[in-house]
Parts: structure tokens; C-alpha cells; sequence
């Protein structure tokens, strides 16, 4: 494991071990190595912004963003969001770490594709989100110090990452594509499933049991 990568080391607390651990053994290479990048950029951005935020938090938040993808934590009915953001919930309260701060990591995790809001929340939220929006999307690519930007794809590699993640998102919500109502990964549904109808919100309305 690498101790520092463009100027942000990496958390070696146990508790972060153990994280580590658990993305490793749950998940693949793909998402070992997205989550990294995106904690990287997130931790970058923040320090770039002189903001205040916990850097083992925002590592926490970052391995676990995706983790409600895998077979291990998916659940039934749930928005794979909130699946992971779950948890972390249930990882951290095994340790000893305040309230506040594991609901601080489970909005953290939950609002990672919630565009609009996760920005406007705390430090953690905030830069959690914009690592996965530069990862996933490239936004503030332009912005990011080309040096650093480097240093990170070279530490965990995108592989490829452009087409394999699409797919990685469907397989870990085709099971309940209904959660996806709302939110950005309905966008994915409709990639793969022919003639997919995604609900919509007029119509929730138009046809709601009121009478008027």
C-alpha cells in the first residue's frame, strides 16, 4: 500500500485498514481502484480549497461510496447509495467513533450522485462528490493539476474505466432498476434495457388516488 501519492497521505489508521480490506475482498479492481482515485481528488480539491475536513472520514466515505454495488451489500429494494452508506454505518459503530461522524460519513456516501445538494453540504459531502464527478464525468478536469492528476492514474490505473464502469453501475442495480427513480442512474437503466420506460414524476401526480 502506498503511504503518500501527490501530496495526501494515506490513511494507515486500523480502522482505515480494515476498510481497505473489505473493498478489497468485496469488490474488484475496478472499484479498488476508483475509489482511491476518488478519495485522491477529493482530498486534493479540499486541500486546495484550504478547507477543514477529516481526511480518514473522506478515505472511509471513498471506499465505501460504491460498495453497495457489490454482491455482499446490495440489497433488495434499496437505492445502492444508501446500501453502502449503510455500511459504513454498521463498519464504523464497531469502532469507536462518534455519532456525528458516522452520520457525517453516511450522507457523505448517500449524496455521492445527488447532484445539486452534495456540494452545498459539509467539507467531507462536498469533496467526496466532487472526486467522484472528475473521476466519473471529468468535471473540473481542466481545473485539476495536470502533475497530480497523473501521479494518481498512475498509482490506481483507469483500465479502461469509461466503458467498464457503465455496466459495473447496471450490474449492481438490475435487480431493482425502480430505485433508480430520480436519480442520475435511471440514465443507466435505459443504456441497457430495451424499451425501458423510466417512471415519471407527472405522471405520479396525474394518477395519484386523489380526486381533484
Amino acid at each position: 500500500m502506498f503511504q503518500e501519492i501527490a501530496g495526501i497521505k494515506i490513511p494507515d489508521s486500523q480502522l482505515a485498514k480494515d476498510a481497505a480490506d473489505i473493498l478489497r475482498e468485496h469488490g474488484d479492481d475496478l472499484l479498488w481502484n476508483h475509489s482511491n482515485r476518488v478519495f485522491l481528488f477529493g482530498a486534493i480539491n479540499g486541500k486546495k480549497a484550504k478547507l477543514n475536513y477529516d481526511l480518514e472520514l473522506l478515505y472511509v466515505s471513498a471506499l465505501f461510496h460504491d460498495l453497495g454495488l457489490t454482491k455482499k451489500y446490495s440489497s433488495p429494494d434499496l437505492r445502492f447509495e444508501v446500501d453502502g452508506a449503510n455500511a459504513a454505518r454498521s463498519f464504523l459503530q464497531q469502532y469507536q467513533v462518534p455519532a456525528e461522524s458516522i452520520r457525517l460519513v453516511w450522507d457523505t456516501i448517500a449524496l455521492h450522485t445527488t447532484i445539486g445538494i452534495a456540494e452545498h453540504k459539509e467539507s467531507e459531502v462536498a469533496l467526496l462528490y466532487s472526486g467522484v464527478g472528475l473521476d466519473v464525468m471529468g468535471d473540473g478536469f481542466e481545473q485539476f493539476p495536470v502533475a497530480l492528476r497523473e501521479e494518481i492514474v498512475k498509482a490506481f490505473p483507469r483500465n479502461n474505466f469509461k466503458q467498464e464502469i457503465i455496466p459495473a453501475f447496471y450490474e449492481g442495480f438490475k435487480h431493482k432498476p425502480e430505485t433508480t427513480f430520480g436519480n442520475i442512474k435511471s440514465d443507466v437503466c435505459e443504456f441497457f434495457i430495451p424499451n425501458y420506460k423510466r417512471k415519471n414524476f407527472c405522471d405520479c401526480i396525474l394518477h395519484s388516488p386523489w380526486s381533484e
